[in-house]
């Protein structure tokens, strides 16, 4: 009997007003990033688990920076799944929003919050999972490991990057399931669920030019900020050159073969590469879609910060830009440094600021199978697509010990916009996608830990 047929839907109504309740509560605790105080979401979570007999250990750098982890042991037999999210949460400007960010209101079937979809939805829906694991009682192969981690908004070093350095044994494990898909999408009466098994690397990296000081009333062609943006504009000329790689090229494949002709057509254009842009340009797909496909297609870079000179009347010797460089599975800072000189031009001077790796995890494989068994049920009809994520999460912390991270978060279709309030006003989450979301996860981690 599979757990979808042993508990009843009146017990599900009773975990989904469980799940709902402690999101609520997470969503009013202000752990804006920074300052963090992530510790009151671990205390919070700390007290939730040990009325279940459920022990844990909050730890990291500082007594505000809390991260909390938990394990239900399993047989041993494998080894663990781990249960990835994030506690803290980005700025807000509450003037902006409709309901109070840290209030938690639920108005007309959303309930509004910043952590709603990022993402402290899935610290409730991993707190629920370790919650009815223990209940039920269930005979688990592998350990399942919770973290809820701090520090994810600013690079996480002092969260998931804090216990990978300082206490891997707590948190090593063969999979995880993490952010960064699981979220429904429509496109002509097809529904998609998407599983991130790609994630780009951060290559971020200052540009500098020099050139000779002098005064601002005697202009000379050796001006340092002048050379830069010379540079600068070079990248609107000369884009980077498109990288397929396996993940992209089976996101594309399984959403073309499932389309009308037309669409599908336009769709596997998309992986010539000799094409590729003129491809994505002409689909008829919204705007945000499209941004995607091009940021997943390529290694990227975004100009974002601007430094020269120190008053208007005197020529800098050194002009400096800051750039965001993103890089595909495959690549490293070196081998992206050669693609940045033939856009810069050979004598660029190219500094990179703390990068990480890029990661792929197999796009197919016993978790992606799970997941497809899990839907297949609970989503029938509906296609389940491997992603790469144009940003970075805490995976890039995890995977060096050896993990398989999966993004899964799952919820449903609640409208094309919505994935826009991420880190935006009026963030929230449709209360019926978090009740069918945390079903589908449990299910999920049950089945395949079982």
């Amino acid at each position: 009997m599979t757990m979808a047929q042993s508990v009843d839907s009146a017990t599900w109504d009773h975990v989904g007003d469980e799940v709902l309740e402690h999101l609520r509560e997470l969503l009013r605790l202000d752990t804006r990033n920074p300052p963090g105080n992530e510790t009151r979401a671990a205390e919070y979570l700390r007290d939730v688990l040990a009325r279940d007999g459920i022990e844990s250990e909050i730890v990291g750098p500082a007594p505000d920076r809390g991260s909390i982890v938990a394990r239900i042991r399993g047989d041993g037999s494998e080894r663990p799944l781990l249960l990835m999210s994030h506690t803290d949460v980005v700025a807000v400007e509450a003037d902006k929003w409709s309901q109070d960010p840290f209030g938690a209101a639920i108005v007309d079937g959303w309930l509004y919050g910043r952590g709603a979809l990022d993402m402290k939805h899935m610290v409730a829906m991993e707190l629920q999972t370790m919650l009815l694991l223990k209940r039920r009682k269930i005979s688990l192969k592998r350990d399942v490991i919770f973290m809820a981690a701090a520090d994810e908004e600013v690079g996480g070093h002092a969260g998931a990057g804090w216990v990978a350095t300082h206490r891997p044994d707590m948190i090593e494990a063969e999979y995880a399931l993490n952010e960064g898909g699981g979220n429904g999408r429509e496109l002509n009466g097809r529904m998609y669920y998407s599983v991130q098994t790609a994630e780009k690397g951060t290559a971020r990296f200052r540009l500098r030019t020099r050139g000779r000081p002098g005064h601002g009333s005697q202009p000379h062609e050796d001006n340092a900020i002048l050379k830069l943006a010379t540079q600068l504009l070079r990248l609107q000329d000369a884009p980077l050159p498109i990288h397929l790689t396996e993940t992209v090229k089976a996101y594309v494949r399984a959403i073309a073969l499932t389309q009308p002709e037309d669409l599908r057509d336009q769709l596997l254009a998309v992986l010539d590469p000799a094409r590729t842009d003129e491809a994505i340009a002409a689909l008829d797909l919204d705007d945000n879609w499209k941004r995607n496909l091009r940021s997943v297609v390529r290694n990227t870079v975004s100009p974002t910060m601007l430094q020269a000179g120190s008053q208007i009347n005197v020529i800098p010797s050194m002009a400096e830009a800051s750039l965001d460089g993103r890089i595909l599975p495959g690549w490293t800072p070196e081998t992206f440094r050669d693609e940045l000189l033939l856009v810069f031009g050979d004598d660029a001077e190219i500094d990179f600021l703390e990068p990480s790796e890029p990661l792929e995890a197999d796009p197919t494989g016993p978790m992606l199978e799970t997941i497809k068994a899990v839907l297949a049920e609970r989503a029938p009809g509906a296609t389940v697509v491997p992603t790469m994520l144009a940003g970075a999460t805490d995976a890039k912390h995890v995977a060096p010990l050896g993990t398989r991270v999966y993004g899964f978060a799952p919820g449903l279709f609640s409208g094309p916009g919505e994935g826009n309030r991420v880190h935006g006003h009026d963030e929230r989450i449709a209360v019926d996608s978090l009740r069918w979301g945390v079903r589908i996860l449990y299910e999920v981690v049950e089945r395949f830990c079982r």
